[in-house]
Order: structure tokens, then sequence, then C-alpha cells
């Protein structure tokens, strides 16, 4: 048997083939991830949601669109006992220096007081922005009454000290902060 003759014919099924059979082991390795990443992506959530308020035994959670974002924010309401322990509502900012989202997770107590935060996603600039994980930036934010407290840099006349060379990171995260004290003080514990 001789080889083919290299047709237009030919190449365009040759190429269908092969396209197909990428296809098919593409969507099969998908499915087969799908839901390992979805557990994985919950796990990540309640760690953080743990990380933000106190101890609880039931958790609700549910959506809102904060007045300003493109996003809806989660809001999760930890009881214990039936005695709400905190809120945690899951915010993000837009505007840091990379163009990926900074996502954080803010725990509130009953009292509107911030117990803690938790970045729960960010690519910012290594050893610059990403230093908005570390405790010297993020606890300045812990216990503290955003009624009471400009969240914003002090470059820009708020409460916040900044990164240093990371302003714009640091003003991301202030962001995300503000944001979420917004939707705290309209939606609250209210559910």
């Amino acid at each position: 048997m001789g080889k083919k003759e290299s047709t237009f014919i030919n190449m365009v099924l040759v190429l269908f083939v092969i396209t197909a059979v990428a296809s098919l082991a593409l969507g099969g390795i998908y499915n087969l991830t799908k839901e390992p990443i979805a557990l994985a992506k919950k796990a990540k959530r309640e760690r953080a949601i743990k990380e933000v308020i106190p101890d609880f035994d039931t958790l609700i959670s549910y959506k809102v669109m904060p007045a300003t974002g493109k996003d809806s924010v989660t809001i999760s309401l930890g009881y214990k006992n039936d005695t709400l322990m905190g809120t945690a509502i899951a915010s993000y900012s837009n505007n840091g220096y990379d163009p990926t989202q900074i996502q954080l997770m803010v725990g509130f107590l009953p009292n509107g007081i911030i117990k803690n935060t938790s970045v729960t996603q960010q690519k910012e600039t290594p050893g610059l922005g990403v230093k908005i994980k570390d405790a010297k930036f993020k606890n300045q934010f812990m216990g503290i009454n955003p009624a009471e407290f400009n969240l914003t840099v002090t470059k820009d006349g708020g409460d916040i000290d900044a990164i240093t060379a990371a302003t714009i990171t640091s003003r991301a995260f202030c962001e995300a902060v503000q944001q979420a004290n917004d939707v705290y003080q309209k939606e609250g514990g209210n559910k």
C-alpha cells in the first residue's frame, strides 16, 4: 500500500479528527477535576470564615449586590446555640496593582467591630503588594470600629499605614474592607 496523497480534504479530515479527540480529552479532564476544584474552593472559603469570626456551629450564607461594585458579595452569619457570633463578608477590589481581583474575607463581631481579615485571592507584586497578607498590615484592621476609623491610607488622609512601595495594593485592600463594612452596615446580621 502506498502513501496517501495529501489533498485538502485529507488534511481537513485529519485536523478534524485530531481536534475532536483533543476536545473529548479536555472535556473528560474538566469533568474529572470540576468537583475536586469546587470542594477545594469551598474548603478555602470555610477556613477563611473560621479565621475571621468566633467559633460557630451553624452558618447561614447569602449573596447581595453592594451599592458600589460589579460583583455580588457573600455574607455568612455564624451562629452558636442560636446566638449570632459574627458576620463574615467576602469582599473584593478590582483596583489592585495586578488586574486580578483582590478578594478578602472580613469578619465583624455583632457590635460592628472588625475581628479579623483574611486574603483569599491576590496576585500582587511578590515582595511588595503580597505583604497585604502579613500580620503587620492586616492587624491594623483588627479590633477597630469602622464607624470611628477612616479606612483609607494615611496618604489619602486615612488611618491605615500603607505598605511601603505598594500604596495601590494597600488602597485596594482598604477599599475591599470599606465595601465589606458598607454591606455590613446595610445588611448586618439581618437574616
